[in-house]
Order: structure tokens, then sequence, then C-alpha cells
């Protein structure tokens, strides 16, 4: 069944807000069922953010099996996880060499277009998109509904407009990198509807750690090359940063979730550093056995395991260093290091929070706003990077486009 009138015409009309990559994967299934689709972003132009996120390497998903993947989400919602069920890795693969970009698996399982690009990929999307006649609104900011369910859009500073639509999708993102365009403005207005939205919190973020002066003028901007770090039963193996107000990088952001949690919970969070994962406490304090004779305990420590300054120098940080070959093993292999709280939403790279799954039908529609959909990171779900955020956001979009096409043919 199509939903085209006798002349050819589309007779159904939908206004998907946001234009990332929920928003814009929405609007391909709704226009290649034959939905006349307008799409609004309030930047000037679309995809912003998956823009940046591609910057180092856009990772699309991850190669891993299906079953740990779904397990990389929290909370961990049967929707959520059905929609990915539904379009999985292997579907966004094959959506994204047919858009004339291959993927390729990394090392680490993290999958990406063969580009590594994020450009590339989306000018050919934008481009399929403008063959369906998918029309795209930029520089317009919506601003809720009117009393009749109508959009309220602004395009500029142009005054605010009421347009009906046969149906809406809401894809407006999370709360962070507000200058991309997702600055979580939606909440106030959703909340005033009596729609449950639990807050915004940052997510894959870093956190403050109480530096010295000293060491926060030497040593921010450094990394810390494969080391390990552990809080409760978790232990992740990867990079990390300092800079002079903390610590980020692959292996905090991929506990951020149970630090953020600790911290809320207590007011503070303990990480333990393996500076050494490779090397055993034994085979270390082995090392450390060896005489010291006249070399400050900086260049014995270097010596003696290869440790680089700025490790010797966070080993200070966390208490004067011990003298005794066995307690410096220690200290190599579980550095404890206190977090006092996670950096601003701003500078994360997602958010956690979101629209409550108690708020909507299984086809993602508010059952408070009928006709009124919701797909991607405005959703309360949240999950580490390795290409777990991207594969749902673009499977609830399709979720919720699927859902907004039966609502239409009803």
């Amino acid at each position: 069944m199509t939903l085209s009138g006798l002349d050819g015409s589309l007779t159904k009309h939908v206004a998907i807000i946001g234009a990332g990559p929920a928003g814009l994967f929405a609007a391909q299934h709704l226009a290649e069922a034959d939905v006349r689709v307008s799409l609004f972003d309030q930047r000037p132009s679309p995809a912003r953010k998956f823009l940046m996120a591609g910057l180092g390497g856009l990772n699309l998903t991850h190669s891993e099996d299906l079953e740990v993947f779904l397990s990389r989400y929290r909370p961990a919602h049967a929707q959520l996880l059905k929609s990915v069920r539904d379009f999985p890795p292997a579907a966004l693969r094959e959506w994204s060499a047919g858009l004339g970009q291959p993927t390729f698996e990394g090392s680490s399982g993290k999958v990406f277009p063969e580009s590594f690009k994020a450009s590339p990929l989306l000018r050919n999307w934008l481009k399929r998109l403008d063959q369906h006649g998918v029309t795209l609104h930029t520089n317009t900011r919506w601003h809720g509904f009117d009393e009749a369910g109508s959009v309220l859009l602004q395009k500029g500073n142009e005054p605010i407009e009421a347009q009906a639509f046969d149906a809406v999708l809401l894809a407006l993102g999370g709360g962070s990198w507000a200058k991309l365009g997702s600055d979580g403005a939606w909440v106030s207005t959703l909340r005033n509807k009596q729609i449950e939205v639990n807050a915004l919190l940052p997510a894959n973020c870093g956190f403050e750690i109480a530096f010295s002066d000293h060491f926060k003028n030497r040593y921010k901007g450094t990394p810390l090359k494969k080391v390990a770090v552990s809080h409760g039963e978790r232990r992740v193996v990867g990079d990390a940063m300092l800079d002079a107000s903390g610590i980020e990088g692959g292996v905090i952001y991929a506990l951020s979730a149970d630090l953020r949690d600790a911290i809320l919970a207590t007011g503070a969070a303990q990480i333990e550093i393996d500076l050494k994962p490779d090397v055993s406490a034994d085979k270390l304090a082995s090392k450390l056995k060896r005489p010291r004779g006249k070399q400050s305990m900086s260049n014995y420590l270097r010596k003696a395991t290869g440790s680089p300054a700025a490790a010797i120098a966070l080993m200070r940080e966390a208490g004067p260093l011990p003298t005794e070959a066995d307690e410096l093993a220690v200290r190599i292999k579980a550095l404890p290091l206190q977090l006092t709280a996670p950096r601003p939403i701003d500078r994360a790279i997602s958010s956690a929070g979101g629209i409550s799954f108690d708020e909507i039908d299984e086809h993602y529609m508010l059952t408070k706003l009928p006709g009124v959909f919701v797909a991607g990171e405005m959703l309360d779900w949240e999950a580490p990077t390795g290409g777990y955020l991207l594969q749902a956001v673009f499977a609830t979009g399709r979720s919720a486009a699927l859902g907004m096409n039966a609502f239409l043919q009803d």
C-alpha cells in the first residue's frame, strides 16, 4: 500500500525535528514509503555531531557477537534491544555499503567506513534523501506544540509559525555538544506536557581529580599508554589522557557510567590504575630490589620499570612513594586516584537520561501525544563508545519510522 493520491501526489505529510542520524534515517525510511517528509534542524547544516564524531574515524558499529553487543546498553530496556535486534550491526554495514561506503573491521572489532570519514557517507546520504523528495529546512528551531497540536517552528529570527502535519518525529539528541545542536532544550517542553523525562547526565566523559599545582602545570595533556583502570569488579585496558583538572580517554569512558553513578551516590569514586598491566607485581618487585645507589627515585623507577615521567609523577599524587620494593610494586599495579566529579555534560561525548520508555508505545509514539514519535538519544539509554551509540540511534530511528508509517495508514 502506498500513500499517494490518485494524481500521484503524496497525501501524508510528516515533520522530523532534528537532522542527526536518527532523524535522517527515519526520513529515508518514510520517504521510501512514499511519505512526504519535511526535515527541520536548528543548525545551519545537518548532522553536525555526526560529522564531529567522524573526525577521528567514523566508528559506525562493532563486529562482536550480537548478544555481547546488546549487553553494552543500560538501562537494558527490552524495546531498545528489540530495535537493535531488528536492525543489527550487519544491517547497518549493508546500508553503508549501499551508499558507496563499504566498511571494514579494525583490530579492536570496531567497524568503520573504508573512507574512515563521515563526510563522504553523509554527502551520499543527503543526495539520496533529496532524490526521494525530502525537504530540509535548516536554521529552524522547534518551540513545541500549540493547543491544536500543530508544530511551532521558527526560521532564524522570523516569527514563530504553527504548521500542521499528519505525524511528527522528535529526534533532537541528548544534552552533549550543545554548539552542534544537542542542547537538551526540549526537556522542559516535554515535561510541561506531563511526559516523564529523566535528568540528562554526562556519559562517556572525563572526571575531575584534585591534582597538585606542580602536576597540573607539568603534565596536562600527557597520555598514559596501555594502562588498566579498575573500579569495583570492572577492569578495562587501554589509553587515558591526563589534563590540568583530571583524566579522560577510552578506559575512563568505558567506566564512566559506573563512576558517575558512584559519585552521584556518595560524592566521590575511586579508580585504581595498573601502570604496567603486562608485568606481574612479583616481576616488578624483583626489578625494584636491585640497588638504587645514588640515583634519584624518579630515575631509579624509570630505569627499573620503564615508567615514563608522567606515570611516576602520578604515583606521587597518591602520596609519598613507598621505599620497599613490594610496596612500590603495589603502587605501580594499583595506583589509587579519587575522582570528585564528572566533566560537565557539554564536554561529554554523549548523555544518559531522557524520555522514559514508559512514555512510549511499542511504535515509539508518545502515549500522551498521539501522532508524536521519538527516537535516538532523547530516550533514556546509554552505551559506551565503540559503535554502540550510533547503532542504537539508527535502530530507534528506523523503528520510529516504521511506527509512524503504520500510524499514517490506520
